[in-house]
């Protein structure tokens, strides 16, 4: 009996979930660079949503598989490759072509996969632990015994950074919109957790913090929420751009002068093409993190392949409290 095609999620233009579809997909043998994976399961992040639609800052060219985290088993290693081996559980980043049974990626990309995680946890540990480890540590340098505040704390890169946080000594103070993901928050070592949506919420951030202003703002989220954020931060306070699916925020210019405070960008992309050694060692340090349970990432729903455009659309909306995943098989 002949095995069936692998397949992928793909579209010949960028565009809503409608745009895409289940099609036929080998992808061939491997360079000799590159390992083939049969991916058990992929991580869907509100960006790769808004890759897949042709929002994000940079569009990938058609035809377009989406998917930029990926967990499998090693099927087959090119001619140059070193340390990896068929049979091997491994995980991988990259840019698209992960919402599908299999795919082909350099090997430079491709780790072995934490033992204590999952097929689904793994699938979405890489790349928002680097993203936040890269943020706490090289961009904010957060300190053993500073206050990082952390809004959207139920989030992919929020409850990551909440677990960081904690690990490297800080007080967390987790923001988020929902019960449900203040909740996860807590759960992720935040030593207070506050509403979002309250109307007293910088009152709320004076409190959780012995009414003195935070060291560091962790900030996934833009938009209305950039604003009360760097303004709750204390003298000499840095405020990380993660993201802004909430929208651009405009902050006004005297407030880094009056505060002594910074606002500090954070593009993981980037950093691994301008400091890949250092975006290396830093993958090195969170996956050893992983291996020893301090670090583990939550998932709040699991999706069959088939069932791609569901997934895509809840966590395109924000609403759920850990990850959303693709598994295959």
């Amino acid at each position: 009996m002949t095995a069936p095609l692998p397949r992928a999620v793909r579209a010949d233009e960028l565009g809503p979930p409608e745009n895409y579809a289940l099609v036929d997909h080998d992808p061939g043998p491997p360079s000799p660079t590159q390992v083939s994976i049969s991916i058990r399961a992929a991580g869907i992040s509100f960006v790769d949503v808004l890759t897949a639609g042709g929002g994000y800052q940079v569009k990938p060219p058609v035809p377009f598989i989406p998917g930029s985290e990926c967990a499998g088993v090693v099927t087959a290693v090119g001619a140059e490759v070193s340390g990896l081996a068929i049979g091997d559980r491994v995980v991988a980043s990259g840019w698209g072509g992960m919402f599908a049974d299999a795919t082909n990626l350099p090997a430079r990309t491709v780790r072995k996969m934490p033992a204590a995680l999952s097929f689904a946890e793994a699938a979405v540990f890489p790349v928002s632990y680097a993203t936040a480890w890269h943020a706490l540590v090289d961009r904010g340098r957060l300190a053993a015994g500073e206050t990082l505040l952390v809004l959207g704390a139920g989030g992919a890169t929020g409850y990551a950074a909440v677990q960081i946080g904690r690990h490297l000594g800080a007080r967390v103070i987790g923001s988020a919109s929902s019960e449900e993901k203040r909740a996860l928050a807590t759960a992720g070592g935040a030593d207070a957790v506050i509403d979002a949506r309250g109307d007293d919420w910088r009152d709320q951030v004076k409190a959780a913090n012995g009414g003195k202003g935070v060291d560091v703002v962790f900030d996934p989220v833009g938009g209305d929420a950039t604003d009360p954020a760097f303004r709750s931060l204390a003298w000499n306070g840095r405020h990380l751009v993660i993201g802004f699916p909430g929208g651009i925020a405009a902050l006004k210019t005297n407030l880094p002068l009056l505060k002594g405070a910074s606002l500090i960008g954070v593009d993981i992309r980037q950093f691994g093409i301008f400091e890949p050694e250092k975006s290396e060692s830093n993958r090195d340090t969170v996956f050893a993190l992983a291996g020893d349970g301090t670090l583990r990432p939550a998932v709040a729903r699991t999706y069959r392949l088939e069932d791609f455009r569901a997934a895509m659309a809840d966590a395109a909306a924000g609403k759920s409290a850990g990850r959303v995943v693709l598994v295959m098989g």
